[in-house]
């Protein structure tokens, strides 16, 4: 058996080199990780991961020279097969609005449960959105705050079947979840997801989460 197969590859992106170490060693007490790179700043942190391709990439928001933001920004265009997940002190609503919308894959915070840390990278890997706890209510309340998009025309353009795909997206489900979900076969569901950010002009799954979100929260849906 392909032991790299079973395995999720992790790279730890913050200026704190303490908290790096502690995150390092918990990850090391499960065989499924593989840390294969750490940086202290945003510049190192892209280079590390063009080099190593991590299937999960943990990203500090606030670092001196390059910001976590700008840095994300970065990965998703030089490696958008990389879940990026913030990990970050800030509760502050608008940077975790920020943070959705340009690409992330994840908020967390530092004072987060270990356990909950681990099962989260997982689903991260896995392609699913992962919120801290604390941030769902927060989310939901800026996305209220703000104004209305104009959304109808794009949704006017989705099937009824791609609809329910976006609902399953704005719950943060995986392919194989909504698979589950709507009784259909993964690779149709890949299929469905792919045709729902193209007809939306999004570039990614959490994008179209936020953009679910928004359009319900304004819509009375």
């Amino acid at each position: 058996m392909d032991k790299e197969a079973n395995t999720i590859s992790v790279l730890l992106v913050d200026d704190h080199t303490l908290f790096r170490s502690g995150i390092r060693s918990l990850l090391q007490r499960h065989p499924e990780f593989v840390v294969v790179g750490e940086a202290a700043d945003g510049f190192e942190g892209v280079k590390r991961a063009q080099q190593f391709k991590p299937q999960v990439v943990l990203l500090d928001l606030n670092m001196p020279g390059m910001s976590g933001l700008e840095t994300l920004e970065l990965l998703r265009q030089d490696c958008p097969d990389s879940a990026v997940v913030m990990l970050t002190v800030s509760e502050d609503a608008e940077d975790l609005s920020v943070a959705l919308k340009a690409g992330a894959s994840g908020y967390l915070l530092k004072n987060i449960d270990t356990e909950f840390l681990v099962r989260a990278i997982r689903r991260a890997a896995a392609g699913e959105t992962v919120l801290a706890e604390s941030m769902t209510a927060k989310l939901v309340a800026q996305l209220q705050s703000g104004a209305a998009p104009a959304v109808a025309s794009e949704l006017d353009k989705l099937t009824p079947r791609e609809r329910e795909i976006l609902d399953c997206l704005a719950r943060g489900e995986s392919n194989k979840g909504i698979a589950r979900t709507l009784d259909l076969a993964e690779s149709t569901v890949k299929i469905h997801v792919q045709n729902v950010l193209k007809k939306l002009k999004l570039s990614s799954r959490v994008q179209a989460a936020v953009y679910a979100v928004e359009h319900r929260m304004h819509n009375g849906a």
